[in-house]
């Protein structure tokens, strides 16, 4: 049986060769939990097109019994009065928990028989961006209650499970009475997030540009609408773009090596690498000379399924472009320099 705890099966997938069925979905970061995309990968893992789960409700394929007071704390609005979610924004105040959860529930098939799935989900803007992975062989039991660790960019973690049992403890087995949980992880500033999702790099390879003579894939998929907070672009420049034309040039082997490894895994991964503050993505752009072009520094979670990868990139701070020798080489990049600041 699968230990919920683990953070599961990426050794006996690379023993059988064969990756779990698996998939990609976004929805609302609202009570609603309305379905916005989904790739087609769920119609292996679960019997639905993609196109029939459009709409409905992520809450109501859950088949354990769960407490309504879970949802809230994974998706409420970060800011009273507000929209959802903190509008399209993309910061975080200061009571936000985490950037990414993973659970493990079992999920309503299109046969209507339960199927056990690990989720990883990615908070960003007014929706979440989440990975489906698919454990058919393991026999069904009601976990009575949302089982979820939390992530922050130092992988630290928490079972909820074991916080409720202590607090029930602590009450000398009175009732559990709800109230927003103590935070794992603070940031210590207020950070852009974007989220992206990436064609699967061995689908669409990691090539070069003849043009450009550097790393051109994947391509960008879907990306949030914060991301021009992030970059001087928007979602509508980036669709279909290479991922790899955002990334400074002096990370882009980094950021490739970053990709590679998160297609060849289910777990969740963290890097840090600089971002070009003005992209050559926008058509009819001035061309910005790279030593004029800033770096935005990035901490960037990531995670794969079959169809595909899943960033939230976090802003940490901005610096000059790194200094070149005789050579053309870059002398110094301060990808991995930390400003607690966040500016």
């Amino acid at each position: 049986m699968l230990d919920p705890g683990s953070s599961g099966g990426s050794d006996a997938e690379a023993a059988s060769g064969k990756r779990r069925p698996s998939y990609i979905g976004i929805h609302a970061r609202d009570e609603s939990t309305r379905m916005l995309y989904i790739t087609s990968g769920v119609q292996e893992a679960v019997g639905y097109s993609a196109e029939s789960i459009i709409n409905t409700r992520a809450i109501d394929f859950i088949m354990d019994h769960y407490d309504i007071n879970d949802l809230p704390w994974l998706y409420e609005s970060k800011k009273k009065g507000g929209a959802v979610g903190g509008g399209d924004d993309g910061d975080e105040d200061e009571t936000d928990m985490a950037n990414a959860y993973v659970m493990y529930i079992n999920i309503k098939t299109a046969s209507g028989t339960p199927v056990l799935q690990r989720i990883t989900t990615f908070k960003c803007d007014n929706c979440v961006v989440y990975i489906s992975v698919t454990f058919p062989e393991v026999p069904y039991h009601d976990r009575r209650e949302l089982q979820v660790r939390m992530l922050d960019g130092a992988m630290k973690q928490l079972n909820v499970s074991q916080k409720r049992k202590e607090h029930i403890e602590a009450q000398g087995g009175r009732p559990l009475v709800h109230r927003r949980r103590s935070p794992l992880y603070y940031s210590q500033s207020r950070r852009i997030k974007t989220a992206f999702v990436l064609e699967h790099p061995d689908v669409a390879g990691v090539v070069m540009s003849e043009a450009e003579g550097r790393l051109a894939g994947p391509a960008i998929s879907f990306v949030t609408g914060s991301v021009s907070r992030l970059v001087d672009a928007d979602t509508s420049d980036l669709m279909k773009a290479p991922f790899l034309k955002l990334v400074a040039p002096e990370d882009v082997l980094h950021a490739s090596r970053f990709l590679d490894r998160l297609s060849r895994s289910t777990d969740v991964m963290f890097e840090t690498f600089s971002l070009l503050q003005r992209p050559p993505v926008v058509v009819g752009d001035v061309a910005v000379a790279d030593e004029d072009n800033r770096r935005v520094v990035v901490e960037c979670l990531g995670a794969s399924s079959q169809d595909g990868v899943v960033l939230l990139a976090s802003k940490l701070h901005t610096v000059t472009a790194p200094k070149r020798d005789t050579m053309g080489n870059y002398i110094h990049s301060r990808v991995h320099e930390i400003d607690n600041e966040g500016g």
